[in-house]
Formats: structure tokens, C-alpha cells, sequence
């Protein structure tokens, strides 16, 4: 069977336990088939006409690549920045065997899953 697209999607987060929730939510909810979670980064940036320096955490989530957009709202809707950094890059060689497993593990399209909780959210406001 053909791999599909796969990407690499990073996230900067401000602690474990948003790293973690972020994790457990991709990775149940079948959007993203691994997410390592690198420990301390220094971010420099301007917000609000300020420079701003902070600790941060790097989520490094592995999905398909038709599956990049569902990540990024399921990250905007479970982040706690305004404008969480969401970025992708396609993975173009690795190991044929993860590719494969990554392929294999992250939801198919058009049925988006999402984690139970998600479900009900969504169920009960009839917004899809």
C-alpha cells in the first residue's frame, strides 16, 4: 500500500500539562499517530508591541498530511494562547516502516473522530 502524505506539525506550549492534554486528545482522537514532547525552549517574540521571552515546550505531532488542518483546530480550540503557534512542514524520507505506521494509525478523511468528549461538545450543539 502507498504512503500517503506525512507532516510534521509543531506546537509551542507553556507547560507538561498543556503538552500532555494536547498529546492525549491527538493521539485518542486518532489525528496524530505520535507527539514527542521536547522540553525547554526560549522563545523570543513581539506581542502586543512588546518582546516577550518565555519557557516554552515544543509538540513535535506526526499526522498525515490531509489531516494538518483538523490538527490545527483541534489545537486552536484546546490551547490556551490567543494565537497558539501552529506550524507544518511535509516529512519527504524516513523510515518507510514508521511512515507506513503513521499512515496506518491517523484517521481517514471525510470521518473526522475526535476524543469523546469532543463528540458530545459537538452532538449537542449541532454545529457539523
Amino acid at each position: 500500500r502507498r504512503v500517503h502524505g506525512i507532516s510534521a506539525v509543531f506546537v509551542t506550549v507553556p507547560n507538561i500539562e498543556v503538552g500532555k492534554k494536547l498529546a492525549d486528545g491527538l493521539v485518542k482522537g486518532k489525528l496524530a499517530a505520535c507527539v514527542n514532547i521536547i522540553p525547554s525552549v526560549l522563545s523570543v517574540y513581539e506581542w502586543q508591541g512588546k518582546i516577550e521571552t518565555d519557557n516554552e515546550l515544543i509538540l513535535m505531532i506526526k499526522t498525515r498530511t490531509d489531516t494538518v488542518n483538523d490538527v490545527t483546530n483541534y489545537v486552536n480550540e484546546n490551547h490556551g494562547y490567543d494565537v497558539p503557534e501552529v506550524i507544518s512542514t511535509p516529512i519527504t524520507q524516513g523510515s518507510i516502516q514508521y511512515l507506513k505506521w503513521v499512515d496506518e494509525t491517523v484517521m481517514r478523511r471525510p470521518s473526522i473522530r475526535e476524543p469523546e468528549e469532543k463528540l458530545t461538545k459537538i452532538e449537542d450543539n449541532s454545529d457539523l
